[in-house]
């Protein structure tokens, strides 16, 4: 059974920071490409991190350079560090995972919030 788990989310100021966590089960996160995505309220959902197997990462233009995906493969959990947040990073996160010859991800978490301040 296949199963991520977001937590970490909460509330932030402006400027500080915050990690959250996906955790998986049911699979090997190492085997997967696995993302992290964000909807803010009233906005389509957007990728805005992404690690493929050989741990290359990608980034949405508007946390490049701010925010950091990274992935445990001991604890199968993939992290998501955020760094100087704005109010424009503010919105429900997920996690995500796919399969690396599919482009579209089949398997998602519930959600955790973050709210900047």
């Amino acid at each position: 059974h296949v199963q991520l788990v977001e937590s970490g989310g909460g509330s932030v100021q402006a400027g500080g920071s915050l990690r959250l966590s996906c955790a998986a089960s049911g699979f090997s996160a190492r085997s997967r490409c696995m993302g992290w995505f964000r909807q803010a309220p009233g906005k389509a959902r957007e990728g805005i991190a992404g690690i493929r197997r050989d741990g290359d990462e990608h980034y949405a233009g508007s946390v490049k350079g701010r925010f950091t995906i990274s992935q445990d493969n001991a604890k199968n959990i993939i992290y998501l560090q955020m760094s100087s947040p704005t109010p424009d990073d503010a919105g429900m996160y997920y996690c995500a995972a796919r399969e690396p010859w599919q482009t579209e991800y089949n398997y998602w978490g519930q959600g955790t919030q973050v709210t900047v301040s």
